[in-house]
């Protein structure tokens, strides 16, 4: 399948053109993701950073039956 896309995107002359729009895509994705990554309010994710993780629960259960 690989052997595919290799040739239809470099079997006929503007094969630079896509390789370089397809690259600005991505960049661009990457760049937008990153600014609302950053855009949103520290208060966005302080929920997600003091949730508890899963593997605390079973250390918290272990505590519980030893006391």
């Amino acid at each position: 399948m690989l052997k595919y896309f290799k040739d239809a995107f470099t079997n006929y002359e503007n094969a630079s053109i896509l390789q370089t729009i397809s690259l600005l895509l991505f960049v661009v994705f990457f760049l937008g993701l990153l600014y609302f990554i950053w855009k949103r309010p520290k208060e966005y994710y302080e929920e997600d950073a003091n949730r508890p993780l899963d593997d605390d629960e079973f250390y918290n259960e272990n505590e519980n039956n030893e006391k």
